[in-house]
């Protein structure tokens, strides 16, 4: 036997059965079993900026030769230079001891083993940088020009 083909008529009765009841007639609701509500993660695009926001980038604020401020040449500081292998310095109140460091190693190709910081009651801020022991520190600051 032949497949019974639809006719007109039988399309026309179920489409406008579909308009007058609604394609989508079984949609169950989904059981919340949390009382709480988390919000499904969609998707982020990365931000695509039409301009920049700042024409010109900045330069660092701090850089070596504003951290190093100036050699301290007082007798305590000599004596730190010729017993402990020690250089002092004044240096830029917001440095760090980090900033300090590289500092001391671009200016000066000299490895600090360690650096102690306080600042002074006139409000610059003193290092002491105490260098590695293959490198003299009376040397280094006979090349800086203060001894």
């Amino acid at each position: 036997m032949a497949p019974k083909l639809p006719s007109s008529g039988d399309k026309a009765n179920k489409a406008a059965k579909a308009v007058a009841k609604g394609t989508f007639s079984n949609v169950t609701k989904k059981v919340r079993t949390n009382t709480t509500f988390r919000r499904p993660k969609t998707l982020s695009l990365a931000r695509k900026p039409a301009y920049p926001r700042k024409s010109v980038t900045s330069l660092p604020r701090l850089d070596a030769h504003k951290i190093i401020v100036a050699p301290l040449n007082t007798e305590s500081a000599m004596k730190k230079i010729e017993e402990n292998n020690t250089l002092v310095f004044i240096v830029d109140i917001k440095s760090n001891k980090r900033q300090i460091k590289e500092a001391i190693k671009t200016l000066y190709d000299v490895q600090a083993i360690n650096i102690n910081t306080l600042i002074r009651p006139d409000g610059t801020k003193k290092a002491y940088i105490r260098l590695s022991p293959d490198v003299d520190a009376l040397d280094v600051a006979n090349t800086i020009g203060y001894v």
